[in-house]
C-alpha cells in the first residue's frame, strides 16, 4: 500500500509556525489594547456629559416648583411648645397649650419685612370675618418698632407674641418671613405657607382648610 505524501511546507493545510502565531497573537494584543483605550477615553467622555444631564434635570425641575410650597416636616406633627410674652404687654406670658381647643392661624412678621406690608390688608381683611383666632409670631424684632407698625398699619391679630431672638421662629422651620401656619384644635400644624397671603391663597387654600377642619 502507497503512503500518501506529506504536505508540502507553505501550503493551505501546514500549521502555522511558532513565530507566525507569536506574530499574530501580539497584533491581537495591540489591536486589544487600542481598543480598551478607545473604551476608556469614551467612558471619561460620558461621565461629564452624564453629570451635565443630571444637573440640567434636577434645575429643570427646581424652576417648576413653588418655592411657596416648600414641605415641612411639621406637617401634620404637633407645633412647638413655646412660652412668650405678647407683644403689647411684656409682663403677660401666652402658651401654646393657651391655644388649643380651637383652629387658629399663626402669622410669622416683623416690622422690618417689606412682604409684609404686602399681605397685611389680607390679613385685615380676613381679621374681620372672625372665622378663626389670628396670631402674630412678631420675629427677631423690637418692641418699639413692632407696635408703631401695627398702630401705623392696623393690627389684624388677636395677640402677637414676641419672639426677640428667634428661637421659636427656628422651631417652627421659619428661615424667611412672612410665614403662616395653620394649627388645628388639637395643636397640631395642617398647613404652612411660605411668602405673602394673596387674595387667591386666602381663598383657594387657607379658607377651604378651614372649612375642612370645621374651623
Amino acid at each position: 500500500m502507497s503512503k500518501t505524501p506529506a504536505p508540502p511546507r507553505g501550503s493551505e493545510g501546514a500549521r502555522p509556525s511558532l513565530a507566525e502565531g507569536g506574530e499574530r497573537s501580539g497584533e491581537g494584543a495591540v489591536l486589544s489594547a487600542r481598543g480598551g483605550r478607545r473604551a476608556a477615553a469614551r467612558l471619561w467622555f460620558l461621565i461629564p456629559l452624564g453629570a451635565f444631564l443630571a444637573l440640567a434635570l434636577v434645575l429643570a425641575v427646581g424652576l417648576k416648583l413653588d418655592p411657596r410650597e416648600v414641605p415641612s416636616p411639621l406637617i401634620d406633627k404637633p407645633a412647638p411648645k413655646f412660652a412668650l410674652a405678647r407683644l403689647d404687654d411684656a409682663g403677660k406670658t401666652v402658651r401654646l397649650d393657651d391655644l388649643k381647643g380651637k383652629v387658629f392661624i399663626l402669622n410669622v412678621w416683623a416690622s422690618w419685612c417689606v412682604a409684609c406690608r404686602e399681605e397685611h390688608p389680607v390679613l385685615l381683611d380676613f381679621a374681620k370675618k372672625r372665622v378663626v383666632p389670628v396670631y402674630g409670631l412678631n420675629y427677631k424684632d423690637t418692641r418699639p418698632d413692632a407696635s408703631a407698625w401695627l398702630a401705623r398699619f392696623g393690627d389684624p391679630y388677636d395677640a402677637s407674641f414676641f419672639d426677640e431672638d428667634g428661637r421659636v421662629g427656628l422651631d417652627f422651620g421659619v428661615y424667611g418671613v412672612p410665614e403662616t401656619f395653620i394649627v388645628d384644635g388639637n395643636g397640631v400644624i395642617r398647613m404652612k405657607h411660605i411668602g405673602p397671603i394673596t387674595p387667591e391663597v386666602l381663598a383657594n387654600k387657607i379658607e377651604p382648610l378651614l372649612k375642612k377642619l370645621d374651623a
